[in-house]
């Protein structure tokens, strides 16, 4: 066991260094492609038209990266984490809920202005307009489900439970960005860009939570 987890301790480095440069690189190609109107935002195009098909599964399924649906799960699972916390005497106990509510509304903080920069059309599908990318929604839903399963993982028991709570989140959040894509309330490449943000905003939570937690540093160890 303590090999074991002397292995894991030194590859979390490598792994956390992937986690965040990767997206970000694949972000930067993204965006400067979007700017540029390069190839990739070609191809892009081409894909929206055979993706985009309006109907209303993919209406309903977009609504899952609307602010009125996914702050509210956030919300619960947030106050849920801060009830139990406080409960065993974890000491902190509000930091974890209070670093999850501050990326939440980090979100339009940081996509607004590059909806802004980068000034994208919108697809056939919506009325003639700029700001699509990155897609808002997108970035709404994988913060808000992400940051709820992040908080939430620690205090499930069993490995079932935990997967079957990564296995949700990442249908709600691929579920709304197939949706907006559909629905052709973006294009493609919106939805990516948000992915490769959110993975790097993520990662950084995941990594703070991580350390205000370990037990014997910040917390006591608790159910």
């Amino acid at each position: 066991m303590p090999i074991t987890a002397n292995r894991e301790r030194a590859a979390l480095p490598g792994c956390v260094a992937l986690l965040l440069a990767l997206p970000a690189l694949l972000f930067a190609l993204t965006t400067w492609q979007v700017v540029a109107d390069g190839p990739l935002v070609r191809l892009d195009e081409r894909l929206s038209r055979v993706l985009v098909n309006p109907d209303r599964c993919s209406e309903l399924l977009a609504d899952l990266g609307n602010i009125q649906v996914a702050v509210p799960v956030l919300a619960v699972a947030l106050g849920y984490v801060a009830v139990r916390r406080r409960r065993v005497g974890a000491d902190r106990w509000w930091l974890p809920v209070a670093a999850a509510a501050l990326l939440m509304a980090l979100v339009p903080a940081l996509v607004v202005p590059l909806k802004e920069l980068t000034d994208r059309p919108g697809t056939p599908a919506v009325p003639p307009g700029t700001g699509y990318y990155p897609s808002g929604h997108t970035a709404t839903a994988a913060i808000a489900y992400g940051s709820a399963t992040l908080l939430l993982l620690p205090r499930l028991r069993t490995t079932l439970a935990r997967r079957a709570l990564i296995t949700l989140c990442v249908a709600l959040v691929l579920g709304a960005s197939y949706g907006l894509v559909r629905r052709g309330y973006h294009w493609p490449l919106d939805v990516v860009a948000s992915w490769c943000l959110c993975v790097i905003l993520l990662t950084s939570l995941w990594l703070f939570v991580r350390t205000v937690t370990t037990p014997g540093r910040s917390q006591p160890p608790g159910p």
